[in-house]
């Protein structure tokens, strides 16, 4: 399983390159630019503007006080190869917003999750019956409370799909790592357990099968 995922925050010491998407440390300046005036040239600094460079690749991100203005969609791990063509299209795109409108990325992915919820099995018409019903497959526990506390479930629950005035860059970034664990844990890993499985020798496969009065 990949490490975790630390998207770019304005002085960061190191984080996730928006470019290489490698953790490593960054290096940050204010931006300066070139004047003239009367024939005198001359640098002015303009401190509500900062760029990092990261070591690895020297790729900058370019920030507005603390907006991300470039890149403008790479700040956000990329989706989970497991999850449902219509929720990563969900997910991309919220992706490609994320840094002009945490708001409206933070909807999308409510809705994201609400369609996963269906894709794994669930009626898909109450997040909170959902989320309990997984949560009772194996899901983690403590998923729950992190939906709770996002306001995907429980008394504060925003609609999926629905813009909400509190959502934050923060909240949006949980959003994310929380499709992509969900996917994780409900989908990948019960696959990689069944393809380990799959993979033992037929006369294991065979023994195990009578053992268990499998057909």
């Amino acid at each position: 399983m990949k490490g975790k995922y630390i998207p770019p925050f304005l002085d960061g010491d190191a984080f996730n390159c928006a470019n290489c998407h490698v953790y490593t440390k960054q290096q940050w300046y204010f931006m300066k630019g070139s004047t003239q005036s009367n024939g005198y040239g001359g640098q002015r600094e303009d401190d509500r503007f900062k760029i990092s460079y990261c070591d690895h690749c020297n790729f900058p991100t370019i920030w507005h006080k603390d907006t991300l203005l470039f890149p403008s969609n790479i700040s956000v791990e990329g989706p989970s190869e497991d999850l449902p063509n219509d929720v990563k299209l969900d997910y991309e795109e919220a992706r490609t917003i994320i840094n002009l409108s945490p708001r409206g990325a933070a909807a999308l992915l409510r809705l994201g999750i609400q369609k996963l919820c269906a894709h794994l099995g669930q009626p898909g018409k109450s997040i909170n019956a959902d989320i309990k019903a997984l949560v009772a497959e194996g899901l983690p526990p403590k998923v729950q409370e992190a939906l709770d506390s996002v306001r995907v479930i429980g008394n504060d629950a925003v609609h999926p799909g629905t813009i909400d005035l509190n959502d934050n860059r923060d909240i949006a970034n949980q959003l994310f790592r929380l499709v992509n664990f969900i996917a994780q844990k409900m989908i990948t890993e019960p696959k990689e357990i069944e393809d380990i499985y799959n993979s033992l020798p037929a006369e294991k496969l065979k023994g195990i099968n009578e053992r268990d009065g499998s057909k």
